[in-house]
């Protein structure tokens, strides 16, 4: 009995490339046989450009495990620009077969897509360490330096203790080898890694803080200076987690 374009189209969804009957449905002439072919032959190219784009995000930790460093943790922050909250890093340590393609700059996802991405990490890293400095620090060893405390506590926390660092733009006071990587959340799946476990970490505190300090949105701007956010210092004043350093926090105290 022929297989109706519905069914082929179902199992076409976990169809392996060399399946032999793929070259059956080939033969097939409705025009919704091919049609359905030609949307997987096409899907089946952008998952092979997806693994070929993830893969080249391991060269940089390919290099070291190369050399024998097999723990190598990538580590980034979030948090510098906000009004409010915390800013928080951390410090992942991937195994060499992790294979999660979706990760990358948690910048490029969207909240949904993190969640799930965090939970995956979670599940697959060797290693994880989260640290974060709180706004009264921020305001007195300013914003770089805490990020420069903030992944140092993450680095700190990983257990086994990484061999080398991939840092997103910074350098840290740690007798490793490490690299200082512009954009590396992009070039890196480590660092890509760590940017998705410490957005995700922190969105998840600043919801909280949304719920202790209402009238600011902190559930969802997550601490930046929106019209909400600006509108709720106004009519409220600040709480114990505003950046008093910060514009135009400092402007009005």
């Amino acid at each position: 009995m022929t297989d109706t374009i519905a069914n082929i189209k179902l199992q076409l969804k976990n169809m392996s490339p060399n399946d032999e009957q793929l070259l059956i449905w080939q033969q097939d002439k409705r025009v919704g046989v091919q049609n359905a072919l030609r949307a997987w032959q096409k899907k089946q190219v952008m998952v092979q450009e997806k693994r070929e784009h993830f893969l080249s995000r391991f060269d940089i930790e390919r290099q070291y495990w190369m050399q024998g460093y097999d723990l190598v943790a990538g580590v980034d922050e979030v948090g510098r620009g906000p009004l409010a909250g915390p800013v928080v890093a951390a410090a992942v340590i991937l195994p060499h077969d992790f294979d999660v393609l979706d990760v990358i700059d948690s910048k490029q996802l969207s909240a949904k897509k993190r969640d799930e991405l965090y939970d995956k990490i979670i599940g697959k890293a060797i290693s994880i360490g989260v640290g974060s400095v709180e706004a009264s620090i921020i305001d007195e060893i300013n914003i770089y330096e805490a990020a420069r405390v903030a992944m140092t506590e993450a680095v700190n926390q990983l257990a086994p203790v990484p061999e080398a660092l991939l840092i997103d733009a910074m350098r840290l006071d740690l007798d490793l080898p490490q690299e200082f990587l512009i954009k590396g959340d992009a070039r890196s799946n480590s660092i890509g890694a760590a940017s998705i476990i410490a957005k995700v970490t922190r969105d998840r505190l600043m919801a909280s803080y949304g719920l202790k300090y209402p009238g600011y949105g902190f559930e969802k701007n997550a601490g930046y200076g929106t019209k909400e956010h600006l509108e709720g210092i106004k009519k409220i004043g600040i709480t114990p987690i505003h950046r008093k350093t910060f514009a135009p926090i400092k402007d009005i105290l």
